[in-house]
């Protein structure tokens, strides 16, 4: 149910691109205690993106999930998720925005039914 979507204008390796998905798959469930074998992560790399005008590296972080978000969390997951992306895509922390949405458990379906 957490979904943890990238979407950037770098392409790295695949072998970088697998070991982030996996990483960050881990710590989403972990900090958002959550089974991982519900947790979604995907990559959408070479995307046409600016940031400020630039066409530098950027990324654009999309978390949803059904609840779990205070300010606290949101707070940690935005240091710990731009730290990832730096080290693994060296895109820098200041061209990464991050979007935290709570879903409604009816409004996410699975295995033909829903979380609500």
């Amino acid at each position: 149910m957490p979904l943890l979507k990238i979407v950037t204008n770098v392409q790295p390796t695949p072998a970088v691109r697998s070991r982030l998905l996996s990483d960050l798959s881990k710590l989403v469930a972990t900090r958002l205690g959550k089974p991982e074998s519900y947790v979604m992560t995907c990559f959408d790399g070479q995307a046409a993106m600016t940031f400020g005008g630039s066409s530098e590296s950027t990324c654009l972080v999309e978390l949803k999930s059904v609840g779990r978000f205070t300010s606290d969390v949101t707070r940690s997951l935005s240091v710990e998720l731009c730290e990832f992306i730096e080290s693994a895509l060296a895109i820098p922390k200041a061209r990464v925005y991050i979007e935290f949405a709570d879903v409604a458990g009816h409004l996410w379906g699975h295995s033909a039914g829903n979380f609500g």
